[in-house]
């Protein structure tokens, strides 16, 4: 099984459209920034917390570039 987050697996990420993608990339980026500082002030609990943001944030890119390479498809918008 991979690291990181459940909700974030790539068959999961393979459903949002390209907005929300970068909303997720934004929050994760926000809580590294914030695991980071935890982890130079000494507050940090969970070390593997940080591996995990760090291959989501790297799963979002990935997808991100597939999609613009026309290697993987954005999903199509059913009405």
């Amino acid at each position: 099984m991979a690291f990181g987050t459940k909700d974030l697996a790539p068959s999961e990420l393979d459903g949002f459209d390209d907005e929300k993608l970068v909303a997720e990339l934004e929050k994760s980026k926000k809580e590294l920034f914030n695991l980071r500082f935890q982890s130079a002030t000494g507050q940090l609990e969970s070390h593997g917390r940080l591996k995990a943001v760090r291959r989501d944030i790297a799963r979002i890119y990935t997808i991100l570039r597939e999609r613009e390479l026309g290697i993987r498809t954005a999903p199509s918008v059913s009405e």
